[in-house]
């Protein structure tokens, strides 16, 4: 996992937009995003997302296999998912193969570009705005965590400004500070 503030050029959404400008796990802590490694083999992978699923009370799960390949209207989809948005829910990705990029918005509303690979698990909380692209591998697999019903329910900005989860967000995200 690397994470920096996003350039905001023109360039491809699948770019990696580096500004140069580091951002540390802890800052990423302070937004409520969370980042583990599994560096194990597979199994013990699963065994450490399976332990994360009893901690965190995740019930289903499912996986996404996104590649032009796979998935229909490849290119207006990976646009859909890079529309800012929130969800009511926690996301929760564990990265099985490929690459591709999270943004989240920090405190002074400016994007925050998370690189996701093979063995990172991201959790991205309830409220925070973000989007999500590949990178131009243009493939990724990834196990999607729910603790209901698996559900992906994009709340689009600017509706989402006055969602409970948004401002129950923007609470929490105070006392992290």
């Amino acid at each position: 996992m690397r994470a920096y503030y996003y350039d905001n050029t023109a360039a491809d959404q699948r770019e990696p937009h580096d500004s140069g400008v580091p951002v540390s796990t802890e800052e990423l802590q302070a937004l409520g995003v969370e980042y583990r490694r599994f560096s194990g083999s597979d199994s013990e992978n699963l065994a450490s997302v399976e332990q994360l699923c009893q901690e965190r009370s995740y019930k289903n799960r499912d996986e996404i296999n996104i590649s032009p390949a796979l998935l229909p209207n490849y290119e207006e989809k990976i646009k859909t998912f890079f529309t800012e948005h929130i969800h009511e829910d926690e996301e929760i990705r564990f990265i099985l193969e490929g690459a591709g990029f999270f943004d989240v918005r920090d405190r002074a509303d400016k994007w925050v570009r998370i690189l996701v690979e093979a063995g990172d698990l991201l959790i991205v909380p309830a409220g925070i705005y973000h989007r999500f692209t590949l990178d131009t591998t243009n493939h990724i697999r990834a196990m999607r965590l729910f603790k209901e019903d698996p559900k992906w329910t994009p709340i689009n900005r600017p509706e989402a400004d006055n969602n409970k989860h948004r401002q129950d967000y923007l609470r929490a995200v105070t006392v992290f500070c």
